[in-house]
Order: structure tokens, then C-alpha cells, then sequence
């Protein structure tokens, strides 16, 4: 979504002048996307349960990842919402008072954000105290291709990239990125036939 000009005029980064430039149809696939991926990313998610080892630990992985699923269209809507107002803002002779009303919907509701997170963080760290324990399918060193490790490293990685819409984009993206890489690895493991079948020991 952000891409352009990285430069800004406030203290919310990501509404920069190559966000101002956007247009709306935009914004509008960005939002209509979000239902069918957060569909996939349900089914994926779910499907990981399979790989747990016991049926008791399988509920609590079920029913954390769905009070996990909860936030994840409403997180999507609230930073929609800002970038599309400054962008319609900015297009539509209220520049002036732009950067204002967006910073201000953002610092009013980005306590969305913190919560939306201690309610996305449980699953994950559960799956990572399973694969520690050696209570899921994969070998215990599994645990360390965490979505959450995924994500601090490639924050990290991140944090290292000159200001560009590169960055911006590469940053505003990173969770989707480490599911994508968390997923890989665990279907690439499996292919190699390397996960174990509790039942048959």
C-alpha cells in the first residue's frame, strides 16, 4: 500500500507524500483483499493443529488461534481507514489540515493496536512452547522458525534499509512475510518426510 515518496510532514511515518498519491481504487482492492487472505491465513492456520501431538493441546492451540483470527480485519481496517482519508484529503483541497485529522484518528484508536496484538501473540507463542517441549510433529529445533523469530529478524533487517518506498513497503508488509516464510517451512519439512508420526511410536 505505501510506495513513492518516503518523506513525511508528521510524527505517523507511514503517512508520507507518496501515500498522499495513491489512488482510492487502490485502498478500496486493499480492503476487498483482506477478506479472502484472511480466509487463506484462517485455513492455514487452523490446518497447523494437525502437526500437535495430543488432542488436549490441539483445543488449546484451536482456541487461542481463534481469538488470534479476531483482530486481524479490524487491525487491517484501522490503518486503511487512515490512508485513505489522507490520501482523499490530500487530492481533494484539504491538505492543509491533512496530516492533522489523520494524526489524530491515529493517536485516538492506536490503543487498537496493542491489543490487537496481545491477542494475535498467544497462539504463537504457544506453537513455540509445543516445538520446544517436542509436542508437535517437527523437531524441536522447529521452534526457532517461529513466525514471531521470522518477524523480529526481518524487522531487524528492516531497520538496516535506507529510508525508501522499498522500506516502507518491505516494513508495512513484514507479518504477511513471515507467514508466508513460516508456512514454507514447514510444507518444504514435510515434503522431505522428516516430520514424526507420534501416533506409530
Amino acid at each position: 500500500m505505501m510506495y513513492g515518496d518516503p518523506s513525511h510532514a508528521g510524527t505517523v511515518w507511514w503517512l508520507t507524500t507518496g501515500v498522499a498519491a495513491i489512488p482510492q481504487w487502490r485502498f478500496n482492492l486493499a480492503m476487498a483483499l483482506a477478506f479472502p487472505g484472511i480466509i487463506l491465513y484462517g485455513i492455514a492456520l487452523f490446518a497447523v493443529e494437525s502437526y500437535i501431538r495430543t488432542e488436549r493441546e490441539r483445543k488449546v492451540y484451536h482456541y487461542l488461534n481463534a481469538f488470534g483470527m479476531t483482530p486481524w480485519v479490524a487491525l487491517h481496517l484501522f490503518y486503511i481507514m487512515i490512508l485513505t482519508l489522507f490520501s482523499w484529503m490530500s487530492a481533494n483541497g484539504y491538505a492543509m489540515d491533512t496530516v492533522a485529522v489523520c494524526e489524530g484518528l491515529f493517536y485516538q484508536l492506536c490503543w487498537l493496536v496493542p491489543v490487537s496484538e496481545i491477542l494475535m501473540l498467544p497462539v504463537f507463542i504457544y506453537w513455540f512452547w509445543l516445538q520446544v517441549r517436542r509436542r508437535t510433529m517437527f523437531p524441536k529445533w522447529m521452534a526457532f522458525s517461529n513466525v514471531l523469530i521470522i518477524f523480529a529478524v526481518l524487522k531487524g533487517l528492516s531497520v538496516l534499509l535506507p529510508v525508501s518506498a522499498f522500506r516502507l513497503g518491505f516494513t508495512n508488509g513484514l507479518m504477511s512475510e513471515s507467514m508466508i516464510i513460516w508456512f514454507g517451512i514447514m510444507a518444504m519439512w514435510e515434503r522431505k518426510g522428516d516430520v514424526i508420526n507420534y501416533d506409530a511410536i
